[in-house]
């Protein structure tokens, strides 16, 4: 999402882009928008851009003909316009030709010239919006960039407030004390400080504000609750630094025209970055971290191991995919080898089998030791199975007995 930074960048962008164009006819809209249409017509009028935290400031103001006819038309503007934007979750501006008008350009000016160029606002998730006649908002705090001193000495008289009572977290989104920060910057600035006391001046005024001289400092959490005593890049100092660090990278930050941010994701020390935790908030926005959550995190939410992940750039290298993938592999194959021993197993008939297969196995190693003995023990053998079964072997002799005479007579 375009933070104070980004909006910064896009009035920067505007003010470069529109500097000596002349704008003309009206300002038209697309047809799928829900935002209001901008009344406004005119013959020739030029285009200034201002930002203040979270909104972009368009002035269309008209310029002055010498020849009286045009200034006489009925329904030209003769009063500069202020068109307040907000760029929700995928705003910028792009200043093309007619032909090559963006698919998502929502709002659009016209130059007078051929051909035809127009600076549009290009918005494809729809979530921006823009107020005709608009001012500043004023629930609004003073901008963390450009009104620092304004900013910090109303945080610090408001430390009582209700709103500080949440998880330093979500304060920082809170749009009333902290215009201009977002998720992003949240993350980067609680990684660089540690939560301290704040005091209404800075005491670290007088250093250059782009200096990055906090890059060591500990690691806060995402929800302690003390803010302890000021020393030199306290909480406030860096949400005025911060931002202004992306600023200072100029059109190597973040951008959504772009698809290479790897000048940006260089300067990210925290946000999305590898070995870095994660956790929703109690409303719902993702904030990443190193360490404890603390005590105020929401009890539903877990946060998330610190992962690596794939590196799709340069070469598109999805080599920690594949080892994921083959790790996945053998797990699964070794819980199919287990599966496969446990149904292999003896069934319990078979276990109740096995002192039959032991004592066919004693018969055999006896009739093994029969074969190996000497023939004074075969005889002994002989005599005692005799002795022990003489009654039937008589019947067999009488039987023969009988019939030996039979065949005499």
């Amino acid at each position: 999402m375009p933070e104070g930074p980004e909006l910064h960048l896009a009035s920067l962008y505007v003010n470069k882009m529109c500097a000596g164009v002349v704008f003309t006819g009206p300002v038209r809209k697309s047809e799928v928008s829900k935002n209001p249409d901008v009344p406004f017509t005119c013959e020739a009028y030029c285009i200034t851009a201002a930002s203040r935290g979270k909104e972009v400031k368009l002035t269309l103001t008209p310029m002055k003909s010498d020849d009286p006819k045009e200034r006489m038309k009925v329904g030209q503007a003769d009063q500069p316009m202020d068109v307040v934007i907000r760029f929700g979750m995928s705003g910028y501006f792009r200043f093309t030709t007619e032909d090559e008008l963006p698919k998502h350009a929502h709002l659009r000016f016209y130059s007078k010239e051929t051909p035809c160029r127009v600076l549009s606002f290009v918005d494809a998730r729809r979530f921006g919006s823009w107020q005709p006649n608009g001012t500043w908002q004023s629930d609004r705090g003073p901008c963390v960039m450009f009104e620092y001193e304004s900013f910090r000495e109303k945080v610090v008289s408001h430390l009582s407030d209700r709103a500080f009572d949440k998880p330093i977290c979500e304060v920082l989104l809170n749009q009333k004390y902290f215009n201009g920060i977002g998720n992003y910057l949240r993350a980067e600035i609680l990684f660089r400080t540690v939560l301290e006391g704040l005091e209404s001046e800075d005491l670290c005024e007088n250093k250059k504000p782009l200096k990055n001289d906090t890059t060591d400092t500990k690691t806060s959490d995402c929800a302690k609750q003390k803010w302890v005593k000021g020393e030199t890049g306290d909480l406030l100092r860096l949400c005025h630094t911060v931002p202004l660090e992306v600023v200072n990278l100029g059109g190597k930050g973040y951008n959504p025209q772009k698809t290479d941010y790897s000048d940006f994701k260089a300067w990210l020390q925290c946000y999305y970055v590898d070995g870095m935790k994660s956790i929703g908030d109690h409303n719902g926005r993702t904030m990443w971290f190193k360490g404890d959550p603390g005590p105020m995190a929401p009890k539903d939410s877990k946060s998330s191991k610190a992962k690596k992940r794939a590196k799709k750039e340069d070469g598109h290298d999805y080599t920690n995919k594949k080892k994921v993938v083959r790790k996945r592999s053998e797990s699964t194959s070794k819980k199919k080898v287990v599966k496969q021993e446990t149904v292999t197993k003896t069934p319990k008939k078979e276990k109740k089998a096995r002192p039959k297969e032991a004592g066919t196995k004693r018969r055999e190693a006896e009739k093994s030791r029969e074969v190996t003995a000497p023939q004074h023990e075969k005889g002994s053998t002989a005599r005692r199975r005799k002795s022990s079964s003489a009654e039937p072997a008589a019947g067999p002799q009488r039987r023969s007995g009988r019939v030996t005479r039979q065949n005499s007579k």
